[in-house]
């Protein structure tokens, strides 16, 4: 679940992308298994734009890629990252001159770009899934600009993938988009191997397909706006793959959030995934902000890297940027971790993970003002861009969060916390939060003296005990405030005493 100990080595890795549409540089920091994103710069050249057509790299795109990665390599050159990985795709891979534009790009920039094969774009793309959900399942498929890249997740990561000419650059006629062209293109590429693809859970990669997510979030009033692990059911797809795809490019444009540049090939992307829902059996889409780059990274890690998990790494790493007390989120685990496995699930096996995380993040407010404190680390930690966690879990750690700052049961965002947290979720989130408020009020956030006293919940019973010796300076006033507060949570009777130290 959590790594033995809480300590992380970073390091700086930067990533170029030279995909069909886009060319990217990503520059991250990497803190364990923890993957921070510091700069982000990307330019919509098109390098495919012309490919289905004359099956060449477009002019201009090549003028505004080597533009832009001329700039990219002075960049890199300034921050000297620990390592850079490069990367070219579907266009540069088909294209006739796609080995003489390389060879234009080193020639200026000395960067040597490494054109992938169409199953290393789709086994990056499934590392990428699984660097920000370990726990996916069921076929990655990542939409560029000329290509579609399928891949089936298997635990042994050995799955092999496919890339088919289904970006909107391959298909585009000369009138442009038509979506019934898209459709028969779909038939003829994925039918042939719809057997060995069929599924019930498909990851969606790809940024047409991240701004699809994005469209339906505002069609649906849908209250958290983040695309990293937002769901769609079947019926929600092909409707809102039917919706878009009669949409003129105006209206697209007229909608906020969605990129002007990639209205144009939004009804190609909303066609091509609801013909996939309907041609593999899918019943549900989860949309993954992670992709191609954080899988090239992902696999460079270490094994016993690769194994931690990154909700715990990354709430880790946010502690650590704060100040915050060495040892003791791993301190509160252990001390939590046994009274509340006593209690029913709320999230079935997540739940140890959970309270794992949010113990990482008790510490995240001590740096700031403490009339403001519970709001802004729900904020924080709502909206935090850390892996691992599907909406409703981001949700109950924000919860949790609030409640370790505060007991006010009114907590901010109502209309985001009552659409992704059912009643009993939220009710456990506030008792976890009370809980390690407790245990930081009682120790004076020290993990040595959280050690001499001991937390379990009873049938009928909160048990706060503490070492014979220790009960004067660890069960005093404030400290029954604070386990009243989480006794009332679980409908529980509060009992606190001293008892003799085991081996005394």
């Amino acid at each position: 679940m959590s790594a033995p100990d809480d300590s992380q080595v970073h390091t700086d890795a930067a990533v170029i992308d030279v995909g069909s549409n886009s060319v990217r540089l990503v520059l991250y920091r990497l803190e364990g298994r923890a993957l921070w994103t510091v700069f982000n710069e990307k330019v919509l050249a098109g390098l495919g734009r012309d490919i289905g057509r004359t099956g060449r790299l477009s002019p201009d795109g090549i003028a505004s890629a080597l533009a832009a990665l001329t700039r990219f390599g002075a960049l890199i050159e300034a921050t000297r990252p620990d390592r850079v990985f490069t990367a070219a795709t579907a266009a540069v891979r088909e294209a006739q001159d796609g080995a003489a534009f390389c060879a234009e790009v080193e020639a200026r920039t000395g960067l040597k770009l490494r054109i992938l094969s169409g199953e290393e774009e789709a086994r990056y793309a499934a590392l990428g899934v699984v660097a920000g959900a370990p726990s996916s399942r069921g076929l990655v498929a990542d939409l560029g600009g000329a290509s579609l890249e399928l891949i089936r997740l298997s635990a042994s990561g050995r799955s092999k993938g496919v890339t088919l000419p289904l970006g909107p650059f391959s298909i585009a006629g000369a009138g442009g988009f038509e979506a019934d062209t898209v459709r028969a293109a779909v038939a003829r590429h994925v039918g042939p191997i719809a057997g060995g693809f069929r599924a019930d859970t498909l990851n969606a990669v790809g940024g047409a397909w991240r701004n699809l997510a994005l469209l339906h979030m505002r069609m649906s009033d849908y209250p958290l706006k983040i695309v990293h692990q937002y769901e769609m059911g079947r019926r929600e797809v092909l409707d809102a793959a039917r919706f878009i795809s009669r949409q003129s490019r105006g209206s697209l444009e007229r909608i906020e959030g969605i990129s002007r540049r990639r209205a144009d090939i939004l009804p190609h992307a909303a066609v091509v995934l609801g013909a996939l829902v309907e041609r593999l059996g899918l019943q549900k889409v989860i949309f993954s902000a992670f992709g191609l780059r954080e899988g090239m990274l992902f696999q460079a890690m270490k094994p016993s890297l690769r194994a931690r998990d990154p909700l715990i790494e990354g709430c880790t790493s946010m502690a650590a940027w704060r100040g915050a007390a060495e040892g003791l989120g791993l301190a509160l685990e252990r001390w939590l971790a046994p009274a509340f496995a006593e209690l029913d699930p709320v999230f079935s096996a997540r739940d140890p993970l959970l309270l794992a995380a949010a113990c990482r993040l008790a510490d995240l407010g001590a740096r700031l003002h403490p009339d403001h404190r519970a709001d802004l680390i729900f904020d924080q930690v709502l909206r935090a861009p850390i892996a691992g966690m599907d909406h409703a879990e981001r949700v109950f750690l924000a919860c949790a969060a609030f409640a370790r700052h505060t007991g006010s049961p009114a907590s901010p965002a109502p209309d985001v916390v009552t659409w992704l947290l059912t009643p009993d979720r939220l009710q456990r989130a506030r008792a976890l939060g009370a809980a390690i408020r407790l245990g930081c009020e009682l120790s004076g956030r020290s993990p040595a003296l959280l050690g001499h006293s001991r937390l379990e919940f009873k049938a009928n019973a909160v048990l706060l005990q503490a070492d014979a010796y220790w009960e004067t300076m660890l069960l005093g006033e404030q400290t029954g405030k604070r386990a009243a507060t989480l006794a009332d949570l679980l409908d529980r009777d509060l009992k606190m005493r001293a008892v003799p130290r085991k081996g005394a």
